[in-house]
């Protein structure tokens, strides 16, 4: 066990804190969850920093860090959802949903890239660093904000997060067209029955 691996678990041991500070009756717990946030962004930063930097990349790290990204995001996305009114929701689940689906469907195609050897054919590439990014930022700035009092904040959460669900889609489409080939001679190749 290696700190980077040590900084992923601890990412992942963040999301139950991240969502009791959401979920206190307080004023101050959007702000106390939006810092939980933030920590555990860092350490997404700071494992694959350290990781490389020390060439300690393992294949439980390889695996752990994007598991612990996508289950921190998708806590914040389901939070944020259940935070916003009625009259806001389909604003907001739809390209939540888009997010998380794309977060499964890269996650699937990575899984069965590796196991075709193929890998590094869907690696991280420029357009998924900028997501992360930008959905970190839209997440800090969301979670940050009390939404009955709206403003200019919110607002910027919102541009954010949307740009964040475009740049995904983007992101989405690179990942699947650089897998193409090989999902086209996988649908006709037979296989065996489920």
């Amino acid at each position: 066990m290696n700190i980077p691996n040590m900084l992923t678990l601890f990412r992942i041991a963040l999301i139950p804190v991240f969502v009791i500070m959401f979920y206190l009756p307080f004023s101050w717990s959007f702000m106390a969850s939006a810092v939980v946030f933030v920590l555990a962004a860092v350490t997404d930063w700071l494992d694959g920093f350290l990781a490389r930097r020390r060439q300690q990349v393992t294949p439980l790290g390889q695996m752990m860090d994007p598991l612990a990204d996508k289950l921190l995001t998708s806590a914040a996305f389901i939070a944020l959802v259940q935070m916003v009114t009625e009259q806001q929701t389909a604003w907001f689940t739809i390209p939540a949903l888009v997010v998380v689906g794309r977060e499964i469907l890269v996650s699937a195609l990575r899984e069965w890239m590796a196991e075709i050897g193929k890998r590094t054919s869907v690696a991280v590439s420029w357009v998924g660093k900028v997501k992360t990014f930008v959905q970190m930022l839209a997440i800090i700035t969301l979670l940050a904000v009390d939404p009955g009092k709206g403003g200019p904040w919110l607002a910027l959460g919102y541009i954010l997060f949307y740009a964040a669900a475009a740049l995904t889609l983007w992101s989405a489409v690179l990942y699947v067209r650089a897998a193409w080939g090989d999902l086209s001679d996988a649908a006709t190749r037979p296989g065996r029955a489920n």
